[in-house]
């Protein structure tokens, strides 16, 4: 076989224009971060007051009228009090620069929730403590203490609602993990505050809602010590985390193999690092797919402070054609977009061995408009290596995208795709 009936767009690359300036993925990164941590600094400053006041007021009227739900309630405010305080050092640490540190100061954030967290744990045992004694006295509930109550209840309500439009117009996951958190508080409030007017109208349930509230201080201090402990230990991002950005990698169509990947947390800030192998031994263009592949992962997960990729060439031992063909017999179409059919087949570049050889339909080939730009993207997602055409795409939307993609475009004159495979032996197999 004559391997000229195949000419080669290859060292005529398809490239798009090229645009002024350069692009970096982190610039639009660092501008939304920078947006979120103003807004979640001003949710959290007022997290952190608004707590300050209600573990104030619920103390105060603990004091007053000796219940102990109440002085659960109190020290579940306190608790919420530190972890704001824990969000707000968090994120003034995110934003110095250390020579000393240059991974950041972020698990500081993570040391103080566990030593919050062990006293969360000592203070919930003297409330366990007292609950588990008999019964010195009953708590004296008054007109004064249920207002104030009612009070913390609306409180927390308007906090939550507060917290929860700002997370919706910021889309910011940390704010709405806030306002689902202070739902959670006000259901603990509901229930003091349905305690404490059982014990109004005579009927006594203090002990029993300040066990019940004490399970919802004991969670949120279990949540700080394994999650602290997690970050310190250099435990791995969860598995959920990691398939999500194994799946961005995966999708670009440069991509050969995705050979490591892993992750790990510091405060509320996550590092990433991924070895790949690309097909492509272009170092402008393995810079490109690099970049392209850490503004996807910013995009999709929240709160990735570092993205380290490493690339290389991958070792091709297989190569995957393309042919759009006129019917399943194997008549190779003249059109690209609008062929009925596409031969898939993949080869062995060792020896030349077809492996698979599969004829799909072209989903394609009868939508009124952009039929070349949807096929390309077809091709792209079967991680088409190899395309062999009798129309020419060079300056055209799909040469672009598949050259821009690592594709190889082949031309033919050849109408047969038995002969369109022998020559793709001799160029691809026996010149290696």
């Amino acid at each position: 076989m004559n391997s000229s009936l195949i000419e080669s767009e290859k060292n005529r690359e398809i490239l798009p224009p090229k645009q002024e300036g350069s692009f970096k993925p982190e610039d639009d990164f660092l501008a939304r971060r920078a947006e979120e941590d103003r807004q979640i600094n001003r949710v959290g400053m007022a997290a952190l007051f608004t707590n300050i006041f209600l573990a104030g007021l619920k103390g105060a009227l603990a004091v007053l009228s000796g219940s102990l739900a109440l002085t659960a309630d109190a020290l579940d405010s306190a608790t919420d009090s530190m972890a704001s305080l824990i969000v707000w050092i968090g994120l003034k640490l995110s934003t110095g620069k250390f020579k000393s540190f240059p991974y950041g100061l972020y698990k500081i954030e993570n040391i103080i929730s566990v030593i919050v967290a062990f006293f969360i744990f000592l203070a919930g045992v003297e409330i366990a403590r007292k609950a588990l004694q008999p019964l010195s006295s009953v708590p004296v509930i008054t007109l004064p203490v249920l207002g104030g109550a009612a009070a913390s209840v609306v409180i927390c309500w308007l906090f939550s609602w507060y917290a929860k439009i700002i997370g919706k117009r910021t889309a910011s996951p940390t704010l709405i993990a806030e306002a689902k958190h202070r739902q959670v508080d006000l259901l603990s409030s509901v229930l003091v505050l349905s305690s404490l007017i059982s014990g109004y109208f005579g009927f006594n349930v203090d002990r029993f809602t300040a066990i019940a509230v004490l399970v919802f201080i004991l969670y949120a201090g279990w949540e700080l010590l394994s999650d602290g402990m997690r970050v310190l230990l250099d435990a791995s991002l969860d598995a959920e985390t990691l398939g999500q950005i194994r799946k961005i990698i995966e999708s670009h169509p440069l991509v050969g193999q995705l050979q490591s990947l892993v992750g790990r947390n510091a405060g509320r800030y996550r590092f990433v690092e991924a070895v790949i192998s690309l097909k492509t031994t272009d170092l402008q263009k393995a810079h490109l797919v690099s970049q392209k592949i850490e503004e996807a992962i910013r995009k999709k997960i929240p709160h990735v402070e570092r993205i380290l990729i490493h690339y290389e060439p991958s070792r091709r031992t297989h190569l995957l054609l393309a042919v759009p063909l006129t019917d399943t017999r194997g008549a190779v179409s003249p059109h690209f977009g609008e062929a009925p059919y596409f031969a898939f087949i993949s080869l062995r570049l060792n020896d030349g061995v077809v492996e698979a050889h599969q004829i799909l339909a072209n989903p394609f080939s009868r939508i009124p408009k952009a039929k070349g730009m949807r096929v390309a993207e077809w091709l792209m997602e079967h991680k088409v290596d190899l395309t062999v055409v009798r129309e020419p795409l060079r300056g055209k939307g799909p040469g672009y995208a598949l050259s821009g993609s690592g594709v190889d475009i082949r031309i033919t004159q050849s109408e047969d795709l038995q002969q369109v495979l022998e020559t793709v032996r001799q160029e691809w197999v026996h010149s290696r």
